[in-house]
């Protein structure tokens, strides 16, 4: 089973792993994308002004985000899962897991960066700044990645569990085949109807995930996810052929 998650755009700095080695990632049919929008990033990062706009950056943030940009293949690396931060990140909590946990992420888990495409959770990445719908010199990151990352996860054997945002997903769709799903985060209101969720989204996602990881050896097929799920007080359902809906425990939707 693969859990497919995007990315975020904070990071975090430092790491004790050498400079980016193309060579070290995962999935290596994307080493030459990977090269190709690297190059297109370090154009881009040797504009502040150009940069900052591309970037959607303030003022403070740019110094930050620009350094790190420019030095993106010197910099340390760490672990994809411990590099991102945010509200998805956070929630999980990578650096509370016990060893088994953290021994399924390695197995499990899928980030869909737009700077390097497709990385497994225990990939050596630096601090970066790039978006899904940043506009880079001569370079759309929907065209360069879709067709590239979607032949890869089409090579996936088992269940796809999408657990990316809209952007993201663009990036790469899903096999169309049955054990490919998204799924969509939810919870019941006061009046039972299913409600999609905006900010706490992002955190159940990363509850969801922890507690998953926590509870031991992933499930091999979809009906035994949503069961097992199910038992953590994380119920998951089918809702179409391609979807699935996880409900939030004690939460409510925005009014």
């Amino acid at each position: 089973m693969h859990l497919l998650l995007p990315p975020s755009e904070t990071k975090r700095d430092g790491g004790s792993g050498p400079g980016l080695d193309l060579g070290a990632l995962s999935y290596p049919a994307l080493t030459d994308a990977r090269h190709t929008v690297i190059e297109a990033l370090a154009r881009l990062s040797a504009d502040d002004a150009a940069a900052a706009r591309a970037l959607k950056l303030g003022a403070k943030a740019a110094a930050l985000e620009l350094a790190r940009n420019r030095a993106l293949q010197s910099s340390a690396t760490m672990p994809a899962i411990e590099r991102y931060t945010g509200v998805l990140y956070d929630a999980l909590d990578v650096a509370a897991w016990g060893a088994d946990a953290r021994a399924r992420a390695s197995r499990h888990l899928i980030v869909h960066s737009a700077l390097l495409g497709l990385v497994a959770a225990d990939d050596p990445i630096p601090a970066y700044r790039l978006s899904h719908d940043t506009r880079l010199p001569g370079l759309v990151l929907r065209a360069h990645w879709a067709s590239r990352a979607a032949a890869e996860l089409a090579q996936l054997e088992g269940p796809i569990i999408d657990l990316r945002s809209a952007g993201y997903a663009a990036l790469g769709p899903l096999p169309d085949r049955p054990d490919a799903v998204v799924v969509r985060v939810v919870a019941i209101g006061d009046d039972g109807v299913a409600r999609a969720l905006n900010h706490f989204n992002k955190k159940g996602k990363g509850e969801y995930l922890r507690a998953l990881l926590a509870a031991g050896p992933l499930p091999s097929s979809i009906d035994e996810l949503c069961a097992v799920s199910t038992a953590l007080g994380w119920p998951l359902r089918r809702c179409a052929a391609a979807e699935l809906e996880l409900v939030v425990p004690g939460t409510l939707p925005p009014r």
